[in-house]
């Protein structure tokens, strides 16, 4: 490199960038153009409806969907300790995959224990509540026998996104099956890591099975069981084998019947007065319309 005909090194240029406060840096991830003006707001509402639950002694769960994997002898991040590297496939082809695990997480917050269905084929609304009836069938109503109400918390986008009008649905047939009150609160835009499930439960899974090929479903859930939160507490896990259709294959199939089946009669949904679109709660009550407004 020369300037005005006297030749520099690399060397000394680099030496004058870091007396001048110069380094190599990489990006930043700080600016969020979704932000919403309400962020602040439901952070504060989340946490009174947490505490005021937590205090009744009443359930509350943070649910979310981890990261898809492929399931097979695939490359896995992070590092373990080894006398040597372990050999995995050069490309992560879904062709060479023995099929796709999608955990759902469902951690208790006041008992600090995590619940994950691992499943098989697609995530959808219908799976997500599926894997919280899972939970509130095996673990909630018996550590909650006096329970009237849950809390869920929840990511705003997804397979249980505040605008998803299939997971409000399935919410509400949930809440009628077990006559339970049901209360979702749903994190701002762009907050998911604010969501007690993914540095509670999905950080630990994550960290107990880096570098560790995925290579079969009891695999999977060996590391998911062995995974212990904070307070020493295993995470419990199950595999579910259905295949979920999607909205898309769903109106397929109903396309040629006739006299599809009514939905059923439905709780009403009864929007929060704070932000009603991330706060709402779906009240079985017996004289409730059959039908559901779901806004």
């Amino acid at each position: 490199m020369t300037h005005r005909h006297a030749p520099i090194s690399h060397s000394s240029v680099g030496r004058k960038l870091r007396g001048a406060g110069y380094s190599l840096r990489a990006n930043r991830k700080r600016l969020s153009a979704r932000q919403s003006p309400d962020r602040n707001k439901q952070f504060m509402q989340i946490m009174d409806l947490k505490r005021r639950h937590l205090r009744r002694g009443g359930p509350v769960i943070s649910v979310d969907t981890k990261k898809r994997e492929l399931v097979g002898l695939f490359k896995n991040r992070g590092r373990v300790w080894r006398r040597t590297p372990k050999d995995v496939n050069t490309y992560d082809f879904p062709s060479d995959a023995n099929g796709v695990a999608i955990p759902y997480g469902v951690y208790n917050v006041g008992r600090d224990e995590g619940f994950v269905v691992v499943g098989t084929s697609r995530n959808t609304p219908a799976f997500a509540v599926n894997a919280i009836r899972s939970w509130w069938r095996d673990h909630g109503r018996k550590q909650y026998p006096r329970a009237r109400e849950l809390l869920i918390l929840a990511d705003a986008g997804g397979s249980n996104g505040a605008r998803v009008k299939d997971w409000k649905l399935e919410l509400a047939r949930f809440a009628t099956d077990y006559d339970i009150r049901i209360r979702v609160a749903h994190y701002p835009t762009g907050a998911s890591k604010w969501n007690p499930v993914e540095h509670k439960l999905f950080g630990p899974i994550s960290i107990n099975w880096a570098a560790e090929p995925l290579v079969d479903y009891e695999t999977i859930c060996g590391f998911i069981g062995q995974t212990r939160t904070a307070s020493g507490v295993r995470c419990h896990v199950r595999v579910d084998g259905r295949y979920w259709l999607t909205k898309k294959e769903r109106a397929a199939k109903c396309a040629g019947k006739k006299n599809p089946a009514p939905p059923g009669r439905l709780p009403r949904i009864q929007a929060e007065k704070v932000l009603p679109l991330w706060n709402y709660t779906f009240c079985p009550d017996e004289s409730a319309p059959s039908k559901v407004n779901l806004f």
